[in-house]
């Protein structure tokens, strides 16, 4: 018997949209869902017409966090394994060489904020509100991607009372990018995706990963790491056709 579907991909113009589709649950992270995002990000990887992944959700919530009756009558081994396997989804996530622009409404909960944040940037909605539950659930999540994104004792602040935060602190903070109205999100989203993907996707994917690694060491090393990304564009040799649609030349 098949695992029900729990994230939907689609491709289409070099965007690739990726669903969470469980609106019955408010898109509640279960194993299932876990490895069908891990799966579907690995195949968007590999796929070299992709240029931009827009990370979307179904229904009146984007992630209402993980799914607690999932864990009923379940030993510490099985939990165990499926908080792995959820750490494995969001790896795929942040490791993706293609931008992910993550579209967020309604209420982002634990998992859903984890999602959030594996992504490059996100947009949200008006309305949208975020929490970080974990410690009062009795368990711990959140502590490492959040802290990175907003700064440890704002971190701590958010884990340790688990107090809702709309979308205008959201992005104060910088768990988002931008505030739009909730029927622009969509537009918001293609017109992002659509900027995104005019760039030359190897300066693309190179640009993602020498922030990514730069944002793990310190000046010196982080230029070098731009040079070498540099060095790789002017072997491959595109910049020099990009250079003539910018010039007119």
């Amino acid at each position: 018997m098949s695992e029900p579907r729990r994230v939907r991909l689609r491709v289409e113009d070099a965007v690739a949209h990726v669903e969470l589709a469980r609106p019955e649950a408010r898109n509640a992270v279960d194993l299932p869902m876990c490895l069908q995002l891990r799966a579907g990000f690995e195949e968007i990887d590999a796929d070299d017409g992709v240029r931009v992944v827009l990370l979307g959700a179904d229904g009146p919530a984007f992630c209402a966090g993980a799914d607690l009756k999932e864990r009923a009558g379940k030993d510490d081994p099985w939990v165990r394994r499926r908080r792995v396997a959820s750490f494995a989804a969001y790896a795929a996530i942040e490791a993706c060489r293609r931008p992910v622009v993550a579209l967020v409404h309604g209420a982002v909960v634990g998992s859903g904020g984890e999602i959030t944040l594996a992504a490059d940037f996100a947009l949200a909605a008006e309305g949208t509100t975020f929490r970080f539950p974990e410690p009062h659930r009795g368990t711990v999540g959140a502590t490492q991607r959040l802290q990175r994104a907003i700064g440890r004792r704002r971190a701590k602040e958010l884990l340790f009372t688990g107090r809702p935060v709309d979308a205008a602190e959201a992005a104060e903070l910088g768990i988002v990018s931008r505030v739009v109205p909730a029927d622009e999100l969509a537009d918001a989203g293609a017109e992002t995706a659509r900027a995104i993907a005019q760039a030359p996707p190897l300066a693309m994917a190179l640009t993602k990963r020498a922030v990514d690694l730069g944002a793990e060491t310190d000046l010196d090393r982080g230029i070098r790491i731009e040079m070498s990304a540099i060095e790789q564009c002017l072997a491959d040799g595109g910049w020099r056709e990009r250079f003539g649609k910018e010039t007119g030349k």
